[in-house]
């Protein structure tokens, strides 16, 4: 199967800085993203920029099966865009963008994917409507977080 392109699109009342700061947090994310993120671990801390950062992810979406995938920083442009390469069960390349737009932070997620547990890669191409609706579930799940996890922030 080759890979599809999914998209997400957040506003949020918030600094491009503020966000880009949650989202960089990437041991936090099991605290806040909704049961998505079971367990982040940093495997190589890349440079000052977060450039080369390798990062171990067990996930999890609405359907009955977890991922184990690694990503990668392979562009930094902070707090404005980075671009994280997948591999493991998920394969891809993630783009974050950032944009400030008056007080709401814009952010897109575009994520270039194929399945790359090879029970779930068998059924993908029956199956890529699923895939897409739990993609859509998590990323519910991170925005209803990001926007919790700002708001404690904030409190202190």
């Amino acid at each position: 199967m080759s890979s599809r392109m999914l998209k997400s699109h957040w506003r949020i009342e918030a600094t491009i800085e503020e966000v880009a700061d949650v989202l960089g947090d990437v041991e936090r994310l099991p605290d806040w993203w909704g049961g998505v993120y079971l367990s982040v671990r940093v495997v190589e801390a890349g440079d000052d920029s977060g450039l080369g950062r390798k990062v171990a992810f067990h996930s999890r979406g609405r359907l009955p099966y977890t991922l184990r995938w690694q990503g990668t920083i392979t562009e930094v442009n902070r707090p404005n865009s980075w671009t994280i390469r997948a591999e493991g069960d998920l394969q891809g390349q993630g783009v974050w963008t950032l944009r400030q737009d008056g007080p709401v932070a814009d952010i897109r997620y575009d994520w270039t994917v194929v399945v790359g547990k090879p029970v779930l890669r068998l059924l993908a191409p029956i199956l890529w409507p699923a895939f897409a609706a739990n993609h859509r579930w998590a990323m519910a799940r991170g925005e209803a977080g990001l926007r919790r996890e700002l708001a404690r922030r904030r409190a202190g």
